[in-house]
């Protein structure tokens, strides 16, 4: 069993021990357990509002073994609109709604949401599915991305 107690900036030079990857969703969560793919438990035991990002490092607080964080790709909608003031309407529509969004310059992302995908739809904005890593905004009260 790993217990995980503290980050460490991402450095892809570093031995790991394993990797684990987690959607968008888990990597806000402060306290959980996981399964790991060839069944190791990992128990995260971070700093309340803790936001992993991809390539985190942690480490066990028993035998120092690192562990690498990934973004876990998942199901997403991605959003782009024919000009740069309909994707920052698209992007004023979502955050009205809470949802966890990732803004780029180019596109929004999204979990999947039918009522949602019908709204933006209707703004004139084009949807594509995908399935590859989600990293969403941090709340505006929470910490900012640490490599960036």
């Amino acid at each position: 069993m790993l217990t995980l107690t503290q980050r460490q900036p991402p450095n892809p030079e570093i031995t790991v021990t394993f990797t684990l990857a987690l959607t968008a969703e888990e990597r806000t969560r402060s306290r959980h357990r996981f399964e790991a793919e060839d069944g190791k438990v990992v128990f995260l035991r971070l700093p309340r509002g803790t936001v992993l990002w991809d390539g985190d490092i942690l480490q066990d607080e028993t035998n120092g073994n690192l562990i690498r964080i990934t973004a876990k790709p998942e199901q997403v909608l991605t959003v782009v609109a024919p000009t740069p003031i309909l994707l920052m309407r698209a992007a004023y529509h979502l955050g009205n709604r809470h949802v966890p969004v990732e803004i780029t310059c180019n596109y929004l992302r999204l979990s999947p949401d039918p009522v949602l995908r019908t709204l933006l739809e209707q703004m004139g904005l084009e949807i594509t599915e995908e399935i590859i890593p989600f990293q969403p905004e941090v709340g505006a009260y929470g910490h900012h991305h640490p490599h960036g």
